[in-house]
């Protein structure tokens, strides 16, 4: 059976959306959905609170009930059908965010054992034939095929194969 790791922040959660919930609770600036998925949070926010996301999710209770991306059930519980699938964090860098990414998992993915959940650093580490995330500093040293899951911060990445969504998933290894 061939294996699939999938990544967690704007791949099946939308990070992104905290950061923007959470800058319009102390900032009360609002951006769209438009400009969220075209563009870096960073070069969204005024210049004098760079860093500020990184301060975000050090917090505790950032990670807690993120949103989850549409269609990342669906087509994740059909994958599981035809795949050994892990999810793939590198959740080592903020090691706050491992117990509410445990339960977040567990809520929403059930199905997937805590044995294939992994919280690492460095995703070389991970033998799958495919890994799914929107960094592309994570397919550097993987040995399978690198998926580039599109995100505001990745639109002008050159990589060779990308879906933009969870259907275009779907299409790709279903």
């Amino acid at each position: 059976m061939k294996r699939i790791a999938i990544d967690m922040d704007e791949v099946i959660t939308d990070a992104i959306g905290r950061f923007a919930e959470w800058y319009k609770r102390d900032y009360n600036i609002e951006f769209t959905e438009e400009q969220l998925i075209s563009k870096k949070f960073e070069d969204l926010i005024l210049p004098e609170h760079a860093g500020l996301p990184r301060k975000y999710a050090f917090h505790d209770d950032f990670f807690k009930d993120l949103t989850i991306m549409p269609g990342s059930q669906e087509v994740i519980r059909d994958l599981h059908e035809k795949y050994e699938i892990f999810i793939t964090t590198a959740a080592m860098e903020f090691p706050n965010s491992l117990l509410p990414k445990l339960k977040w998992l567990k809520d929403h993915f059930p199905y997937i054992s805590w044995t294939n959940i992994v919280f690492c650093g460095d995703k070389s580490i991970i033998n799958a034939d495919y890994l799914i995330d929107d960094n592309v500093k994570h397919f550097k040293r993987f040995i399978g095929q690198g998926v580039l899951f599109t995100s505001g911060h990745n639109l002008n990445v050159d990589w060779d194969v990308r879906v933009n969504n969870w259907q275009e998933v779907r299409a790709m290894l279903l």
